[in-house]
């Protein structure tokens, strides 16, 4: 398996927690607007160096998660500003351009030093 992209959590906005009982993760990279941050993990920007794509895999600390659909824009979203929203839900069609669905159950929590990555 090749890493597409890896990054590490930084910071984690005040409300940012709460859109994982949505089956939410929001990630943006450092440099965030204020009011875009409370609501994201930020994370140091990595660099994309492969398709985004179903049958991608996610990592997030120890776990893995099947990607079931890409968003439109959410590969140049995560490119251009480390910003993607994640949903646990195994959708097979993005529910929005900027939205990655990936399987399985939703992390009870993500701390600061989590690495996130993408693996083809």
């Amino acid at each position: 398996m090749t890493v597409i992209y890896q990054t590490t959590i930084t910071r984690i906005g005040q409300s940012a927690p709460d859109a994982l009982s949505d089956q939410m993760l929001i990630t943006f990279r450092e440099g965030a607007p204020a009011d875009i941050e409370e609501f994201c993990f930020i994370h140091c920007h990595g660099e994309l160096s492969g398709e985004l794509r179903p049958g991608s895999q996610l990592t997030l600390g120890d776990a893995r998660y099947p990607v079931t659909a890409v968003g439109d824009v959410a590969e140049q979203n995560l490119r251009e500003l480390g910003h993607i929203t994640l949903r646990f839900d195994g959708q097979t069609a993005a529910e929005y351009p900027g939205t990655v669905h990936v399987a399985g159950p939703v992390p009870q929590a993500v701390a600061a030093g989590c690495v996130l990555k993408f693996v083809a």
